[in-house]
């Protein structure tokens, strides 16, 4: 088994990202996966094991936990935003990534994460990414999210999530109950996953849960609701893109997808029929077709015509 280089982040408010890399130094691309919310890099286990057999050596890997989850360190409460997260990439970058080009892929708030980078810093995205893997994310925030009921019930969910997000956020450090995540598991499962799902990968979530604290659980979710970075769509259009969801998708369904790839027309769109929210699980060969589409049309392409 192959054990990936391991690394910590000091960011400059003191937060430490826990950063895992796989792969040579001299690759001449790396890919970024971001996860989502309340979960872990781990998340995108069976794409490392992918990549690294079909890339090999052409490719370098790297994966981090956010801030506030996995083995990162948790943060004050206002820096839970999409923002920030979008600054921590650019710091991640400049310190595992200082050189070369890199396709960056984002799950859910992962995806976001690259859309406020690329808004917040638009220079240093200029100079550096190549290519781009949307996976059941949203450029619009919950503007379309409704769980799959109607606009009303789904109106009256969201009040009480933001209600009890609130709530979560005051309540520091600690991770939720291990007791009261395994009670939510038939929850998990509805909202997550879609017709058919492996009872390992619920336990996957679950555990990814049990490691994100209190305060990022309830913090983000704000920041996440009120996302629209639809503007900055467009001028990304230029690079190789592929957006993923799952017609079952209750988080971020597919007219989130589909919006997405209506600002971005040379996108390589993928609709997973039966699929929910964790499509790197559900369907990890679309995701897997999709990363390896994008990158090799970056490692076929000259440096100089993939940069601008």
């Amino acid at each position: 088994m192959v054990m990936p280089d391991v690394h910590e982040i000091h960011l400059t408010d003191t937060v430490r990202l826990h950063v895992e890399i796989d792969g040579p130094t001299d690759a001449e691309v790396t890919a970024v996966l971001l996860h989502g919310w309340t979960l872990d890099a781990n998340t995108w286990h069976r794409q490392l094991a992918y990549l690294r057999d079909h890339f090999g050596g052409a490719l370098r890997v790297v994966t981090y936990d956010a801030r506030g989850h996995g083995r990162s360190s948790c943060m004050a409460l206002p820096t839970a935003t999409l923002g920030q997260l979008g600054d921590d990439l650019a710091a991640v970058l400049d310190a595992v990534v200082p050189t070369g080009r890199v396709v960056l892929a984002g799950h859910s708030m992962g995806g976001m994460t690259i859309m406020e980078y690329a808004h917040r810093h638009p220079t240093h995205f200029a100079d550096r990414i190549a290519g781009l893997v949307f996976v059941s994310t949203s450029a619009e925030g919950n503007a379309r999210t409704v769980y799959g009921l109607s606009p009303r019930v789904a109106r009256l969910i969201q009040i009480a999530e933001s209600t009890g997000a609130g709530v979560l956020a005051r309540c520091g450090t600690r991770p939720p109950p291990r007791s009261l995540l395994r009670a939510l598991r038939p929850s998990f499962r509805w909202l997550l996953f879609g017709d058919r799902y492996n009872p390992a990968d619920l336990r996957l979530v679950t555990r990814a849960m049990a490691h994100a604290s209190l305060r990022s659980i309830g913090g983000f979710r704000a920041s996440i609701g009120t996302h629209d970075q639809l503007a900055t769509l467009p001028g990304l259009a230029h690079l190789p893109t592929a957006t993923l969801v799952g017609d079952r998708d209750r988080l971020t369904p597919p007219p989130c997808t589909e919006s997405i790839a209506a600002a971005l027309p040379t996108t390589a769109l993928t609709v997973c029929p039966g699929a929910g929210h964790m499509l790197m699980m559900e369907r990890p060969g679309a995701v897997n077709a999709a990363l390896a589409g994008v990158l090799g049309r970056v490692l076929d392409s000259p440096a100089a015509q993939v940069i601008r």
